[in-house]
């Protein structure tokens, strides 16, 4: 599976931020400051937690990808680049020479 829609995802993210629209959801959220965006966050994040304690995969499913969505809209909001996210994580990957 690719990793497209999430750049995608992304970039549509940030040109919501830099030229926000009175009918978006992510405009709306930017413009509400630092707080609302890391309630949601939390807000997602907690969802997803009560999903895995549920054991349904369908809402495991659906509240991973808004507490991904969330993470994005709190990167663009702190001014970090996805890339930026996918080097630290290939960074991380990279064999050590002890193993």
């Amino acid at each position: 599976m690719s990793t497209e829609i999430l750049d995608e995802v992304f970039e549509v993210i940030k040109d919501r931020k830099e030229n926000p629209r009175e009918d978006s959801y992510v405009s709306t959220l930017l413009e509400q400051g630092e707080e609302s965006v890391l309630g949601k966050v939390r807000e997602e994040s907690l969802e997803l937690l009560q999903a895995v304690d549920d054991g349904v995969e369908g809402e495991i499913i659906h509240e991973s990808a808004d507490v991904i969505f969330h993470v994005m809209v709190l990167l663009v909001s702190q001014g970090i680049e996805f890339d930026e996210v996918m080097e630290e994580l290939r960074r991380r990957r990279k064999p050590r020479e002890s193993e």
